[in-house]
């Protein structure tokens, strides 16, 4: 039996939900110039198309005041559609000197982009917005002239990102890193670790925080799993690469303070969560408990229909799988569950990443009812997909004034995604149906039939986790319009737990995901 509060208690948390506090930086936009002349001398005749003096009084916000950016942009905009629209100057492994230099001596740079960039070949996404940009390169095996051979038989894909807005996360793993050597003169300041399932390499150019990854295992290469000492050498030829690209000015954004977060005033009567971070007892790595985070990170669409839970898919076996397990109030937050996966944000530095969320099960099958295999799945906001072909799991990029956000989601199989074109660069709207609820994990029924959900934000150390547990109950709220009532905690014992401890199917779902 549940232990509900008496009418008129006070909740067992101590705070109510809230947004989380975000800081913008400022963009040293002179010193961005004085890079992009000095690059630029590598090609005279190149460099003779670009203006870097205004002849106009402008404010140091108006793009107008710095031309030669307003030129580069409008060059590179041609292969990276929408660069200008980045507050931040945007850096790639594009060699913008040596394209027009080609151009100008009548030849089509553009039939061989991989010249320009380093060997990595055409972007595979690009996207820019108020907050700062992101982008995905790949290099084929075999290519990039003095790396040395790798196992890893896969194209490897190499993420960046610069953002005008660092969210404040509380963050236990924070700031660590090593200097690498050989890239000390050119990024001072960077530092390469290994977080969260990738080797990231941090650094800081014009007051803005960049983050370069590749997602890997810290393990021995193998042909369908890259190690990450496999990555290093890669990463490096990318950062190696780094040239000024585009980007505009914009007026300085101002901090934004967390704030309450509204939420209905009337009482649903029958939604009832438990606190975040009350994961079931002793399912925390090493019997650690859960994480009290009590930010809505995002004002989202809540991913699936009503009725729907969430709750600890425990490990099942025949029928189970595609049954409907733990569907019921109150939800439980299982954010912080012993998983193998990397999460900064849990007690012993691992977790579950997310939430898993079922369903309501199906009405009686009538003509026209409710199919138990097809219950969709939405877009919780307007975004921009970033995925792979094969990939099974798709995450939503949203980048606007006062967000730089993402939405992953697991467990659609890999095949229907692929063929509903759910790829890389594809703009979705909130609440648009984006594929149903599934069972794939490594192939077709390796787990129950759930969503997987999880929001990742950008701090100095890239893109972390942090709990959507929250996210999803203020989310949950606004669909039913109505406020549910926290209860709990009562002790309950721990379940058998998928992946509970570190092994090779957890670390393939890892591997097979996007961040990152």
């Amino acid at each position: 039996m549940l232990a509900l509060l008496p009418a008129g208690a006070a909740p067992i948390s101590a705070q109510d939900f809230q947004t989380p506090s975000v800081t913008a930086v400022r963009v040293e936009w002179r010193a961005v110039l004085d890079q992009l002349r000095t690059e630029l001398d590598a090609a005279p005749a190149a460099a003779s198309n670009f203006t870097f003096a205004s002849q106009r009084r402008l404010g140091p916000s108006d793009p107008r005041s710095m031309p030669a950016l307003v030129q580069l942009s409008g060059v590179t905009s041609q292969i990276f559609n929408g660069i200008g629209q980045s507050p931040v100057p945007v850096l790639l492994p594009f060699d913008t000197a040596s394209f027009l230099d080609a151009r100008l001596n009548g030849a089509d740079p553009e039939r061989s982009l991989s010249r320009f960039q380093a060997d990595f070949r055409p972007v595979d996404l690009f996207d820019a917005g108020p907050s700062g940009y992101d982008a995905v390169f790949s290099l084929e095996p075999g290519a990039g002239s003095g790396l040395p051979p790798r196992t890893f038989a896969k194209p490897v894909e190499v993420q960046i990102t610069g953002s005008l807005l660092l969210y404040d996360v509380a963050d236990p793993q924070g700031g660590k890193g090593e200097p690498v050597k050989s890239l000390s003169a050119q990024y001072p300041d960077l530092r390469r670790f290994i977080r969260e399932g990738y080797v990231r390499y941090a650094f800081s150019r014009f007051g803005v925080p960049y983050v370069v990854s590749i997602q890997c295992l810290d393990s021995t290469p193998k042909a369908r799993r890259l190690a990450c000492r496999e990555a290093y050498p890669i990463a490096e030829r990318f950062l190696k690469a780094l040239r000024i690209t585009g980007g505009l000015p914009t007026r300085p954004r101002l901090d934004l303070p967390s704030q309450p977060v509204e939420r209905p005033l009337s009482r649903s009567d029958d939604f009832t969560y438990r606190p975040p971070g009350d994961i079931i007892a002793g399912t925390g790595y090493h019997h650690q408990s859960g994480r009290a985070d009590f930010n809505a990170y995002s004002q989202i669409r809540f991913p699936l229909e009503a009725p729907a839970y969430i709750h600890s898919q425990k490990r099942h076996s025949g029928a189970d799988k595609s049954d409907a397990p733990n569907s019921g109030y109150p939800w439980r937050d299982n954010f912080c569950e012993a998983r193998s996966f990397s999460v900064g944000q849990c007690a012993n530095g691992y977790g579950h990443q997310g939430e898993d969320v079922r369903p309501g099960a199906c009405p009686v099958r009538v003509q026209g009812g409710c199919d138990p295999k097809r219950q969709p799945i939405f877009a919780v906001r307007d975004g921009v997909v970033i995925r792979s072909p094969k990939q099974q799991a798709a995450t939503l990029q949203i980048n606007t004034r006062n967000e730089h956000i993402r939405f992953r989601y697991m467990h659609m199989n890999p095949s229907a995604m692929d063929a509903d074109g759910l790829l890389n660069g594809r703009h979705v709207a909130e609440g648009e149906q984006i594929g149903v609820v599934s069972n794939y994990l490594d192939h077709p029924n390796g787990t129950t039939r759930h969503l997987h959900f999880d929001v990742q934000v950008f701090t100095r150390d890239g893109w972390i986790w942090v709990s959507p547990y929250v996210t999803l109950v203020s989310a949950y709220e606004r669909l039913i319009g109505g406020r549910g009532r926290e209860i709990g905690p009562e002790i309950a014992a721990a379940p058998e737990v998928a992946h509970a401890k570190p092994d090779d199917a957890a670390q393939s779902e890892l591997q097979e995901g996007a961040e990152n």
